[in-house]
């Protein structure tokens, strides 16, 4: 009994020891390893990832090229014709740049590349409209043309091509476009009447052949087999759209100013000057000669149509394998460096702000009808005499100062076939939204700009929250699309601040320093 107890009396001493030992340790009284703490003690064991610093990666310039080509095989994902449910849409105005052609310039001592300017629905790029539009362009007699723009040809047709013709590519990059509005316009929202006439539908364009060619291969992916009696083309005499407000000798200055900039800026890039001087080189020309000719534009055609980069072209007497080494080929560097210079122009303009000024006096009269026609449509005026789409078929000088004065700097260079929507939607007139949220009777026949709102899209990217008119509109409020009003305001009024003034005809007749 006695060495019972006194075993039992053991057990429980040393639990308590164990115990007391294991509080000490935990509470760190103790250390339990004494040597290795020492040791450890200015060194964490904390494991750390290294924080490597690089340089963002030299931008491709082939890749660049690509984008801008905007090669028509791609599938694009877009974002015309959504909307909130209910809502209506009540018109779409779209300025496009014309799509692909044959360089404006050749480079000296250089053969010009070798593409065919006719349609063949069997040449790649096709598309499965392109046999049907060949066909019906043939008919173009029975629509109603201004005078001037009869005479151009409506599709292509020179086995060689011309300077500034408008290629296959470019006529299937706009059946592509034109598909992407009829499924987003016509077959979705009912956009026009089965009876449409040039009432329901507005057709301009340049007096240029690729531009009008642009337009009506659009407006043939867009209406597929149109009649051509209910149509009517008219041409804008200026590149700008400006119609009857193209008085503006302040947008003169602001543009002399920014070519001047742009000259200082190109003179004092020594990489560019050796560049040029490399260039001359290779082909046997003067330097000057060569920046005359504006070689990007010709080597963008190259990259393009998958075409090599140009060599020198030997003298008649002189076979092409007697050429110095020297007087050879242009290269992808040469080419790289072209585009370099280009990136860093945009850079440099848009710290200047003096194109951002241009664009604002040269975009203003386009912006300022489609803020009419918006208006008007909006209201209902009677007889419904607004088009419901309007087409505006023009060039990468005309989309790039509206894309600018929109506060889309951001967008970069029109590509070709660029396309730049504007949507104008109603909202349901009575009783609540899908989302619960109650919106105003719409009293009498006529509507009201506080209904309408707008939506702007470049490319198939609706970009209406990076404009400068609906950048700061509270987009999960219950108005979450953009108000018409914010467009209006800022065509009336707005837009001019950038220039201190308060309207167009002030902003074009002030002084300017």
């Amino acid at each position: 009994m006695l060495a019972r107890n006194r075993f039992i009396l053991v057990l429980v001493v040393g639990a308590v020891l164990a115990a007391l030992s294991f509080s000490l340790q935990y509470l760190q009284l103790v250390p339990t390893n004494p040597v290795s703490e020492e040791v450890s003690r200015g060194k964490s064991r904390k494991r750390l990832n290294p924080v490597i610093h690089t340089e963002a990666p030299e931008p491709d310039p082939i890749r660049e090229a690509y984008l801008y080509c905007n090669f028509p095989n791609q599938t694009e994902h877009t974002w015309e014709g959504h909307s909130l449910a209910d809502y209506k849409l009540l018109s779409v105005q779209v300025m496009i740049r014309h799509g692909d052609r044959y360089p404006l310039y050749s480079i000296p001592q250089t053969k010009r590349p070798a593409i065919d300017c006719t349609l063949s629905p069997n040449r790649v790029p096709s598309h499965p409209l392109l046999a049907s539009f060949i066909s019906h362009m043939a008919l173009g007699a029975q629509g109603h043309w201004d005078t001037s723009l009869a005479s151009l040809p409506r599709i292509p047709n020179n086995r060689v091509c011309e300077m500034g013709e408008l290629t296959q590519t470019g006529v299937v990059q706009h059946l592509k476009n034109g598909a992407i509005l009829h499924q987003a316009y016509i077959r979705q929202h009912k956009l026009l009447p089965a009876d449409w006439s040039s009432r329901h539908v507005w057709v301009e364009t340049t007096g240029k052949s690729r531009t009008l060619q642009s337009g009506l291969a659009l407006l043939y992916g867009f209406l597929p087999g149109f009649a051509w009696p209910r149509l009517a083309l008219r041409q804008q005499w200026s590149t700008l759209f400006c119609s009857a407000a193209c008085d503006c000798p302040a947008r003169n200055r602001y543009l002399d100013q920014e070519q001047k900039r742009q000259y200082r800026q190109r003179v004092a890039d020594t990489e560019l000057e050796r560049t040029y001087v490399a260039m001359a080189t290779a082909l046997g020309v003067a330097t000057r000669t060569l920046r005359a000719a504006n070689p990007v534009d010709a080597l963008l055609c190259h990259v393009c149509h998958g075409l090599p980069f140009p060599c020198a072209r030997a003298p008649a007497p002189v076979p092409a394998q007697a050429l110095p080494p020297e007087r050879a080929c242009l290269t992808r560097h040469h080419f790289a460096a072209l585009r370099r210079q280009q990136r860093d122009d945009e850079r440099l303009r848009l710290q200047a702000g003096l194109y951002r000024r241009y664009a604002t006096l040269a975009a203003h009269p386009y912006l300022n009808r489609t803020a009419q026609r918006m208006e008007r449509a909006a209201r209902g005026r009677q007889g419904g005499a607004e088009p419901a789409f309007v087409l505006a078929s023009a060039h990468d000088v005309t989309l790039q100062p509206v894309l600018s004065a929109l506060g889309l700097e951001g967008a970069g260079f029109p590509r070709f076939a660029a396309r730049l929507v504007f949507e104008l939607w109603k909202s349901p007139q009575a009783g609540e939204t899908g989302r619960g949220v109650r919106v105003r009777q719409v009293k009498g026949a006529r509507g009201s700009v506080e209904d309408a709102f707008v939506r702007v899209l470049y490319n198939g990217e609706d970009l209406t929250f990076h404009t400068a008119f609906c950048r700061h509109h509270d987009r999960h409020s219950a108005r979450p699309l953009c108000p018409l009003g914010n467009f209006l305001s800022f065509v009336r009024r707005g837009m001019f601040s950038i220039v201190n003034a308060t309207s167009y005809q002030q902003a074009c007749h002030q002084s300017i320093l």
